[in-house]
């Protein structure tokens, strides 16, 4: 299978969903779990439980380094993590609601001190696609890595693919900014809220294929109504969700972006062409799997 590379946020998720209303100022039944993620480091691990050949580099801090190198690592990911000797590893606190959708209360710790030398160039060499999301691109000192790992696989002929990743994030940017950083990506996976942050607009189809028009693919993601898969000049095509049991969305659009990638690069040339449709299609049927249960990741990670 050919090898992705993936580089970006690896997190302690705390998910709690109440089992009743809130109580505010006082106590409330819940399940709470400790569980790692991380949207780089979830969309990685469904990519190797779906058959690629992963390899993923970020930062974390010392304490929890090899517990996230194992989680992964039992996913079949290849784990190229740093270990900061100072900050704490990123932590995100996700309230979940009765419905599943969740709300997330973010602290990004030892993320935000990704450098070059956490990701050498060389980990492209071999590779066929260098996958990103929008949270390397949010800071300055971030960006310089992902546009400089940008150059490199562009150099190397590795495709890049891009998960736009936070609305809220996206929305501090200058209008256009995030698509001229990635424009000519492969393939680009937004959800609906960051689409229209990113084109302004409030249509999905006209969404999708706005965007399409930066990048060779788009798959919006539509969450309980499927997603729109758009390319230049063609209109976009509807795929349609099945309907589950909600448990939790965390991590479903992860769980969409790595069984994309895992189907659409299973094709050989000049096939993979033609093979996006069935991966939209696949990606659908995962994200909806993924949302009946607690957590983002394929199935529980090895406790430390």
């Amino acid at each position: 299978m050919p090898r992705v590379v993936v580089c970006g946020d690896i997190i302690n998720d705390i998910l709690v969903k109440p089992a009743g209303p809130v109580v505010r100022g006082s106590d409330t039944v819940s399940v709470i779990k400790a569980l790692p993620g991380g949207s780089a480091a979830t969309q990685a691990a469904w990519m190797a439980h779906l058959g690629l050949d992963v390899v993923f580099a970020g930062r974390c801090g010392a304490r929890d380094a090899e517990f996230h190198r194992r989680s992964l690592a039992a996913l079949g990911v290849r784990a190229s993590i740093t270990a900061d000797p100072d900050a704490e590893t990123g932590a995100i606190v996700i309230m979940v609601s009765p419905d599943g959708e969740r709300t997330m209360f973010t602290d990004r710790g030892a993320n935000l001190r990704l450098r070059a030398a956490d990701v050498p160039a060389a980990l492209l060499d071999g590779a066929s696609v260098l996958h990103l999301t929008g949270y390397t691109f949010f800071t300055a000192e971030l960006r310089d890595v992902a546009l400089s790992l940008i150059a490199a696989a562009r150099a190397r002929g590795v495709l890049v693919t891009i998960d736009p990743g936070s609305a809220a994030f996206l929305a501090e940017l200058e209008p256009g900014e995030f698509l001229r950083w990635t424009d000519g990506a492969a393939v680009c996976f937004p959800n609906l809220d960051e689409a229209v942050v990113l084109t302004g607009l409030s249509d999905p189809a006209a969404m999708a294929m706005s965007l399409a028009e930066h990048y060779g693919a788009v798959a919006l993601k539509l969450g309980g109504g499927g997603c729109l898969l758009a390319t230049a000049g063609v209109e976009p095509l509807s795929v349609a969700a099945s309907e589950v049991d909600v448990q939790d969305t965390t991590g479903a659009g992860d769980a969409f972006c790595g069984a994309f990638l895992a189907r659409w690069l299973s094709a050989s040339a000049p096939a993979i062409e033609q093979a996006l449709p069935a991966a939209a299609h696949f990606a659908v049927q995962t994200a909806a799997t993924a949302v009946t249960t607690l957590g983002g990741r394929p199935r529980p990670a090895p406790t430390p």
